[in-house]
């Protein structure tokens, strides 16, 4: 029985789209979302941008058994970019997406059919140089000369690709137009006819025709089928899972996805669309349906400690975990029920402790209701000052960008809190900065009468946590 792969292009297709784009939260849960049912490959945009690059690298750990594909056109150096940024990942794929029909060629890229062959040869060695395995995408491949699409496809073979994807652009043809189109080009190449490499589809649902198109190829030489949870740019994931599940086996077909697990990851993430905008949450099941309304007595034993701790978002050492139960039993002693924001300010103040890279040595901030807020930052590393300078939508947000000259890093920040911990107008305000890198939490604490002071301890103190365990 053939096992079709599941390629999705959710999270890529959303990065392409003003009125569907996701938070970089949002995008993290998505893929382990992807990755814990099963799905083979998850399509992410291009990495030569700082977001693509940062939303790449932190996936990279923490995508266990998933291909993390990454988007890449006829440019070296987004070649270069995806591969750098996949340096972390289990199983990585570049996908070298190329226009292949006249209009798209002259139209989008601007070359002849003889400059694009030549190009894709040289872009598809050089992503072949980086050892993670490469695919070739024909852009407008349905309304591309057959001869001309196969010539391309064989070079690419030759060359180091090793999956091969025919993308439907335009989203007009029909199943049996779509049969006899890839029997054709695919007769032509010889590797693909004997089964030395993948066939990956593409199927667009412009005209409600994605899964018609998607299941017709299975008994043709596709192997892999793009799917979208949302969209129309591809199959509908669970459309092309239950597909396959009712109807698969008449035609010796199947996928490593459960159709029951894949029914509960929909329902886990609550998508919905309409033609201007698109609303996204995500339930992990993992202590409660929201951290808000965690709580812990001084009954609770290590075991759910540290379960609360991972649902939390963190991924604590042994030592850690130890330390924040020690912590959270002495709480305990003043505070009959600890809450998720007890807890957050137990695991910012007690794990991941570490020597500090970068010392603050003073802060200058200038503000009003007819300026644009600015900060100028002195930090101290091995002994010399370093400054930063930058302004910001507020005070706290034109510090933390002066850190962020300063160190020559941006991290995402995930979460940022002030509680008051004491009464009057003295009172001491509590900071806590969550900070997300190579896929995990680094959470920071600062306390102080100055608000502003607190914040950048507190971002300080995360910083140095991600930094230290980079070395």
């Amino acid at each position: 029985m053939k096992v079709i792969s599941i390629s999705d292009m959710t999270i890529k297709e959303a990065a392409g789209s003003a009125d569907m784009a996701l938070t970089f939260k949002e995008q993290m849960a998505i893929a382990r979302a992807l990755d814990s049912l099963g799905v083979d490959v998850i399509e992410l945009p291009a990495a030569d941008s700082k977001s693509g690059a940062l939303l790449v690298k932190a996936l990279s750990p923490v995508i266990n058994k998933a291909t993390i594909s990454v988007e890449a056109g006829l440019s070296i150096e987004e070649v270069k970019a995806a591969a750098e940024a996949l340096s972390g990942a289990k199983k990585g794929r570049i996908c070298v997406s190329v226009p292949t029909s006249p209009v798209q060629m002259e139209y989008h890229v601007g070359l002849k059919p003889a400059k694009i062959s030549a190009k894709l040869v040289e872009v598809i060695k050089v992503a072949k140089e980086s050892g993670f395995e490469v695919e070739f995408s024909a852009v407008d491949a349905t309304r591309s000369d057959a001869e001309f699409l196969a010539s391309l496809i064989n070079e690419a073979i030759d060359n180091g690709a090793s999956v091969i994807n025919l993308r439907d652009s335009a989203g007009l043809i029909l199943p049996e137009e779509y049969v006899k189109f890839v029997n054709d080009v695919c007769s032509k190449v010889e590797k693909i006819a004997n089964d030395e490499v993948k066939l990956s589809v593409t199927c667009p649902d412009n005209m409600g025709m994605a899964l018609a198109n998607a299941f017709s190829l299975i008994n043709t030489y596709a192997d892999e089928i793009v799917t979208s949870l949302f969209g129309r740019a591809a199959a509908s994931t669970d459309g092309v899972v239950n597909m396959i599940s009712e109807r698969g086996e008449s035609f010796n077909v199947s996928t490593a996805i459960a159709r029951s697990d894949m029914a509960k990851t929909v329902r886990m993430m609550h998508l919905t669309e309409d033609n201007t905008s698109k609303k996204f949450s995500f339930d992990t099941g993992e202590v409660n349906k929201s951290l808000d309304d965690i709580k812990l007595d001084s009954d609770a034993d290590i075991a759910r400690i540290i379960k609360t701790v991972k649902a939390m978002g963190y991924e604590l050492s042994d030592d850690d975990n130890a330390k924040v139960y020690k912590e959270f039993k002495r709480v305990c002693e003043k505070k009959s029920v600890i809450g998720v924001k007890e807890m957050e300010a137990i695991i910012a103040t007690t794990a991941l402790q570490v020597p500090p890279t970068y010392q603050l040595d003073n802060f200058v901030i200038n503000s009003g209701n007819v300026i644009t807020p600015t900060a100028q930052v002195t930090l101290l590393k091995d002994g010399n000052k370093l400054q930063g300078l930058s302004s910001g939508d507020g005070p706290i947000a034109a510090a933390f960008l002066a850190v962020e000259m300063v160190v020559g890093c941006h991290y995402e920040l995930d979460e940022f809190s002030i509680q008051a911990v004491t009464e009057g107008s003295g009172a001491v305000g509590n900071t806590l900065v969550k900070l997300r890198a190579n896929g995990k939490l680094y959470s920071g604490s600062g306390v102080s009468t100055d608000i502003i002071g607190a914040s950048i301890r507190a971002y300080l103190n995360a910083i140095n946590k991600i930094v230290y365990e980079e070395k």
